[in-house]
């Protein structure tokens, strides 16, 4: 298997009711374009042991198929205000692959089980400057099943990720993310109120 793809994702999420508008990003710094809305349809199964030592680790893995980064992915642990994922090629089949048993023995070497579905339904714009993509925002309808529990939960959110263009420095970026959400709590937008996703499709 070729080596896995790194990308640091630094990004905010927002809690969002199923018919609020987008926000205008008229004012967020840097930004003088948006892409029109790109419809991606995601499915995920994540996997972890049956006492959910990764999720404790703070690691996610999942294998998703549908979009442009489709194939397996494991999330470490959170690193100050980023946290680095590597992402594998689908492969054949969905049994795990050896390299990635391998990077995830430092936290367990126990079978792994799936825990969790997600399907999302999403549209994903890019926020352009003279200098590239400095962000992605993605419009996401989620429906989660807890595959221990059979529990389904199904909710709207948002989520902006810097990207190749974005402020380096801390403090570019925090004046970035502050404009991005005076925008969405504008729109109607909140905080969110959950972690991640596999926390939310899990009850937490």
């Amino acid at each position: 298997m070729t080596e896995p793809s790194r990308t640091v994702e630094i990004e905010r999420k927002f809690d969002v009711d199923p018919e609020t508008p987008l926000p205008n990003w008229d004012a967020i710094p840097g930004v003088d374009a948006v892409t029109e809305g790109e419809v991606r349809a995601l499915d995920a199964r994540y996997l972890d042991t049956v006492d959910g030592t990764l999720s404790r680790s703070g690691v996610a893995l999942r294998r998703r198929t549908g979009g442009p980064d489709a194939g397996w992915h494991l999330k470490g642990p959170r690193e100050g205000d980023g946290r680095l994922e590597l992402g594998w090629p689908l492969g054949e089949g969905d049994a795990l692959p050896d390299a990635i048993a391998d990077m995830i023995a430092r936290w367990t070497t126990e079978p792994l089980t799936p825990l969790a579905r997600i399907e999302n339904d999403r549209v994903a714009y890019l926020l352009t400057g003279p200098d590239g993509v400095v962000a992605e925002f993605v419009d996401d309808h989620v429906r989660a099943t807890d595959l221990r529990t059979g529990t389904q939960r199904e909710w709207r959110e948002w989520e902006m990720e810097l990207g190749p263009a974005a402020p380096t420095d801390a403090a570019g970026r925090t004046t970035f993310f502050l404009a991005v959400q005076t925008a969405v709590f504008a729109a109607g937008g909140r905080h969110s109120a959950s972690g991640s996703k596999l926390a939310r499709a899990l009850g937490f």
